[in-house]
């Protein structure tokens, strides 16, 4: 046997005419992939059985077991149901899941998807080529360039897919029409320009007749250039995960005793032993300690793209999962805004206002939707008329919010880290690609923090030994609220609580650096006496302490610098007002006025033990 079919886990039934698992070969990682797209019935299946059918690349007795069933059932023999893995899609006619398949020719190992062209099974087709390195779109001569056609080219260019094919099948159907095969080249290129690709090449060919897939056809002496076979070899590799940038998504961390094993997915790049990484967003940086690896003689100095590893740092710090290790020189970008391609799969529509699931790697966080700049119609490349929600098979450009600051990439930079699904509930529901990571109000703070953190001299004891000594971690609490509401009050008595129950807490008043470390700065420069509050802050964090701060010198605006400046230290905000009303945004406890102090600084108390402050 010199190849294999694998067809996607799911709940289906075999089919009849599977080969035995113990047959199976799987390729490497190495091996070129390309999606086969295009609407329903124009023979994209077809087409696949029969470059496997005249390369000799099916199993053993594969074909003649096909053609017994066929006749058993009363069929004619189709290429495609070589690789239709189902009964019900025998049955219905059309590929319904994505299929995996794989051979080699002429030194090159191929991974070949199948995606389905019903628009129902839209999502299946996305989830195929999200894969892809390079696609081959397949149009019927006879029917030509159809909706499904136009969506399935638009899908690819959202993707980022750039090396296609286009296979005009079926020219059999209209007498090897060279002027049929040149309106579609001049309407369908002119479609695919539209949506900025450029197809290497088209190709006139009969699948089902074995015109030009591996062989040069007789029927269209007019036609000089590559066969299907031959195109899959001018498709150029891409850059291999060991190519690219180390990105480390953090899947958990594991302690055994004293040790802090840090696991996850190497997504790319390579992992090494003495290497400086950094995790974002938190800014932390450490240096390899060790690979970990389960029952090795020697434990391996590295570890490569697509490895699910573990490794121990030269210090203890804390991190968790969502974050991303990466080399300094290199590290993804930090945004809690980015312009994305969005795939809308769920019933409901997304709308403005609601608060959704967003999940990129192994970060889960919660993320609206900011803006709709366009909505498109996949078929016409026409925009829809403006709307405010994404429906149902939409396709929309759009700008997404995070609740908080992620580590993110670019789709075209890294796919792993540049894409995304959304989830309402426990239903994935939409997904989409990184197009823009795009720079808020915060950004400059953020790049400062991030340029502190990393070249910040450390000393001899670790943030890690004054928690245990301390028995808490490092957090701030920001009042807030309009002058005379009690913060002050509040505040003071929250310090003198923390502090006689042994807690290390320190009262930080903004308005005491206008009298020192801030005598030089005018008031039309308040951004300059934010970010020093905010970095005296950080050091007293850096120290273990807990950091209470009630000030009306800044505003809301200036509070979420000064998160900015202290990340990924906890913040606590708390909101002081005369009456009911809407609290701010990010505002984590409301009190009035008139409530009981004591019962205020208890309900505060409870929320920095829920929020991991106090252990």
């Amino acid at each position: 046997m010199k190849n294999s079919v694998s067809p996607s886990t799911n709940d289906h039934p075999p089919t009849t005419i599977d080969h035995p698992p113990s047959t199976i070969h799987h390729p490497p990682s190495t091996a070129f992939t390309v999606v086969i797209v295009g609407h329903v019935d124009h023979g994209k299946s077809t087409l696949l059985g029969r470059i496997y059918a005249d390369t000799d690349s099916l199993p053993d007795g594969q074909l003649e077991k096909v053609r017994a069933i066929c006749e058993q059932q009363g069929k004619a023999f189709e290429y495609a149901f070589l690789f239709d893995a189902f009964l019900e899609e025998q049955e219905q006619g059309i590929t319904i899941d994505t299929a995996r398949t794989f051979f080699s020719w002429e030194n090159r190992q191929y991974i070949i998807i199948d995606a389905p062209g019903h628009k129902e099974f839209l999502k299946n087709m996305i989830s195929g080529a999200a894969r892809a390195e390079a696609a081959v779109l397949i149009i019927d001569a006879a029917e030509g360039v159809r909706e499904q056609s136009r969506r399935h080219g638009y899908m690819l260019s959202l993707l980022g897919i750039r090396q296609i094919a286009v296979v005009v099948n079926k020219m059999d159907l209209v007498g090897y029409d060279e002027q049929v095969f040149n309106a579609i080249v001049e309407e369908y290129g002119a479609f695919l320009k539209g949506v900025g690709v450029s197809p290497q090449q088209f190709i006139p060919a009969s699948a089902r007749n074995g015109d030009n897939v591996v062989r040069r056809s007789d029927a269209m002496p007019w036609y000089r250039g590559s066969t299907v076979l031959e195109s899959l070899g001018l498709f150029e590799k891409l850059p291999t995960g060991e190519d690219l940038p180390l990105r480390f998504p953090v899947q958990d961390v594991y302690k055994f005793d004293a040790r802090r094993i840090i696991a996850g997915r190497l997504a790319a790049g390579v992992l090494r032993v003495g290497d400086t990484v950094v995790f974002s967003p938190s800014n932390k940086t450490a240096v390899v300690k060790t690979i970990e690896a389960f029952n090795v003689p020697h434990l391996p100095l590295a570890a490569v793209a697509g490895k699910s590893t573990g490794f121990t740092l030269d210090e203890q710090i804390f991190v968790e999962r969502g974050e991303i290790a990466s080399l300094k020189e290199s590290a993804p970008e930090v945004s809690d805004r980015f312009r994305a391609n969005l795939f809308w799969m769920g019933k409901n529509p997304l709308v403005r206002g609601r608060r959704y699931g967003l999940r990129l790697a192994t970060c889960a966080v919660e993320m609206e939707l900011e803006t709709i700049h366009r909505i498109i119609d996949a078929a016409s490349l026409d925009p829809v008329a403006v709307k405010d929600r994404v429906d149902l098979n939409d396709v929309a450009e759009v700008t997404i919010r995070t609740r908080k600051p992620i580590a993110l990439d670019c789709y075209a930079e890294c796919d792993v880290t540049g894409r995304f699904v959304v989830v309402d509930g426990y239903d994935v529901w939409g997904g989409g690609i990184v197009t823009e990571v795009l720079s808020d109000e915060q950004e400059a703070f953020r790049r400062e923090a991030r340029q502190r953190d990393i070249a910040w001299r450390r000393g001899e004891v670790q943030l890690g030994e004054r928690v245990q000594r301390n028995g808490h971690n490092p957090g701030i609490i920001l009042f807030t609220g309009e002058s005379g509401t009690g913060k002050a009050r509040l505040a003071r008595h929250l310090e003198r609580r923390l502090f006689n129950s042994g807690r290390q807490v320190y009262l930080l008043d903004g308005k005491n650096l206008l009298f020192g470390l801030g005598l030089d700065v005018t008031e039309e420069d308040k951004d300059e006496m934010v970010r020093r509050f905010g970095e005296v802050a950080q050091i007293l964090l850096r120290a273990g302490q807990i950091v209470v701060s009630t000030t009306n010198t800044f505003a809301r605006a200036d509070h979420q610098i000064i998160r900015t400046l202290v990340h990924p230290h906890q913040v606590i905000s708390v909101h002081m007002a005369f009456a009911e009303g809407e609290a701010p945004e990010n505002t984590d406890l409301n009190f009035l006025e008139s409530d009981d102090l004591k019962e205020a600084a208890r309900r505060i108390v409870a929320k920095m033990e829920e929020m991991g402050v106090l252990l």
